[in-house]
């Protein structure tokens, strides 16, 4: 049976490294092949003594989940670099490369879960979201994050939804706040998009509240992070038997024809057809060519 390694990037908060650790038992218990979880840097066990410690465990081909949200310098460099590094250690090492965790449904179902914990019903049409992510100098993964805000909104029942990041890209807490104000916002939920407690969360809300204070006519809540929680656990699972399966693809997980996105439900598994252009004659039936068109009518 193939182990499974998750990676993810450490954090020198200690509950940070509690909750990885918490996941990668919720996943060990549901997996039924060995598993074992690990950090490329700030924070133990280092990736290094975990491989090895598989390794030593008889296991020669892993299956590698990248513990993150979307797919950035960590997911695409530094992991694979620091796994490349691991298989010149150990010889005829080799593994299976899985895709990071989002976007997908069920991280939208835990965030929704978040912002439910600080947001009654009652209140939800009349609030603004900053949903607030890391930040990453690459211009895909920030397109990712304002996906994620996107879906959300698409869920209907929000005032408003900001996309917002706490590093490297813009715009940062306090502007994406001082938007919602002037959009008209008198009550804000900043939500973190982020897996566990770590020095980037503990920031976005020390900005949020700070800027909270500066004005006091806007009700400002910061909800919690999406933690070790077992939908999570199921997520990182799908990850590993995707990389095994070599089914690894692109958006399929937000696509309306195999998710039921609140309003497509009726859409999941349609039969596709192709458009019928009129000027194709390789269709099976005939259409007017140009000259035999309705005066007026659209090309």
């Amino acid at each position: 049976m193939t182990a499974m390694l998750v990676v993810g990037h450490g954090t020198r908060d200690a509950a940070g490294v509690e909750g990885f650790t918490a996941l990668v038992d919720l996943v060990a218990a549901r997996a039924g092949v060995a598993v074992a979880g690990g950090f490329i840097e700030l924070s133990p066990p280092p990736l290094r003594e975990v491989v090895a410690g598989l390794v030593a465990a008889g296991h020669r081909h892993l299956g590698v989940v990248p513990l993150m949200l979307v797919a950035a310098g960590h997911a695409k460099g530094d992991i694979p670099a620091a796994l490349a590094r691991e298989v010149s250690r150990h010889a005829g090492l080799t593994y299976s490369y899985g895709r990071p965790l989002g976007p997908h449904p069920v991280l939208l179902d835990l965030l929704d879960e978040r912002l439910s914990a600080v947001l009654d019903a009652s209140e939800r049409a009349a609030c603004t979201v900053v949903l607030v992510g890391r930040g990453s100098s690459d211009p895909d993964a920030n397109a990712e994050h304002v996906k994620v805000a996107r879906l959300l909104w698409e869920r209907g029942g929000l005032g408003g939804i900001e996309p917002a990041f706490i590093s490297l890209a813009k715009p940062g807490v306090p502007a994406a706040l001082e938007r919602a104000r002037l959009l008209g916002a008198r009550r804000v939920v900043v939500l973190p998009y982020f897996l566990f407690a770590g020095v980037l969360p503990t920031r976005t809300a020390v900005q949020a509240q700070q800027w909270a204070r500066g004005h006091p006519q806007v009700d400002v809540r910061v909800a919690d992070v999406i933690g070790p929680a077992p939908a999570l656990a199921e997520l990182t699972l799908a990850r590993y038997r995707e990389a095994l399966d070599g089914d690894i693809r692109m958006n399929c997980d937000t696509c309306l024809y195999r998710v039921g996105l609140p309003g497509h439900e009726h859409r999941v598994g349609a039969a596709q057809h192709p458009h019928d252009h009129p000027d194709d004659r390789a269709h099976p039936h005939s259409h007017p060519g140009p000259a035999s068109r309705a005066p007026g009518a659209s090309e």
